[in-house]
């Protein structure tokens, strides 16, 4: 689902996360890099860029980078997403008020990690009624906190929730995302790679059999076509700041096109008993 439910709206199925890999100033020597990145993911189509107070110099780096990097989708361009980190509802207006001048317009602004989020949900339904945002969203990055999100979920009403979901994590699918999908909730996948954990499994073993049938030809392309052929998931976003990562990233999204077969339940078990057995 790259259709945002709450709108309607076509977000790309991958997207771009910036942790710990957009901690960087012009200065820097990985800068070049990290334009390359949004130059490529531009030229892709691709929209997304979340990021977030707590990521050092993120913010600034992707208002920067995304500023002097036109998108070539001009009836849609950048979808700049960032959270906010902090307590009181004061600390988290002039947070997000920072978090708008660093990257640019904002589309979705997310409380991070649900903290304090009950003194900042006023805020973000507020700016959304008067345009200064478009979408309100929770995010966490642990499955533990799944039972208050769905509460949150069911109470609120949010465009969108950030969870955790990976071929390693896959409590997701027992009780968020059929909730995601029922409420008409969008869903962004973080961790995807399991912070890289999924990798270190494989090793370097050949591609199980069924990677043919969904079109994948790496263990990245892998994994991230059994997390975006879910029904519920919008989007996923895994950070990288290298663009042969992002290329390979990319072209798992090129199967996902708007009105394209999706793998079906019985090729993603497949894809999950394959990964189980490694």
């Amino acid at each position: 689902m790259a259709y945002i439910p709450s709108t309607g709206e076509w977000l790309p199925p991958v997207g771009l996360g910036t942790w710990q890999v957009f901690d960087h100033s012009p200065q820097d020597p990985e800068w070049p890099r990290l334009r390359q990145v949004i130059d490529l993911f531009a030229k892709a189509g691709g929209r997304l860029v979340d990021s977030s107070p707590m990521y050092g110099r993120a913010e600034a780096a992707v208002g920067l980078l995304t500023a002097e990097t036109p998108h070539p989708q001009k009836d849609a361009g950048w979808f700049r997403a960032t959270k906010v980190w902090t307590t009181g509802r004061k600390a988290g207006q002039h947070q997000m008020e920072e978090g708008i001048q660093q990257m640019g317009p904002v589309d979705l602004i997310q409380v991070h990690n649900l903290l304090d989020w009950d003194s900042h949900w006023e805020t973000l339904m507020h700016w959304k009624e008067i345009g200064k945002i478009r979408y309100t969203g929770f995010t966490h990055y642990l499955p533990g906190v799944f039972p208050q999100m769905e509460q949150l979920m069911e109470r609120l009403r949010p465009d969108f929730i950030q969870i955790p979901y990976s071929m390693g994590e896959r409590e997701a699918e027992y009780r968020i995302l059929p909730l995601a999908a029922d409420l008409g909730i969008g869903v962004i996948i973080n961790r995807p790679f399991a912070e890289g954990g999924l990798f270190n499994i494989v090793g370097g073993k050949p591609l199980p059999g069924v990677a043919a049938d969904v079109g994948a030809k790496t263990w990245g392309q892998f994994f991230l076509t059994y997390l975006l052929s879910h029904p519920a998931v919008t989007t996923a976003i895994p950070a990288t700041g290298k663009p042969e990562h992002l290329a390979d990233n990319l072209d798992a999204a090129r199967q996902f096109t708007p009105g394209a077969p999706l793998p079906d339940p019985r090729l993603r078990e497949k894809m999950a008993q394959a990964f189980d057995r490694l």
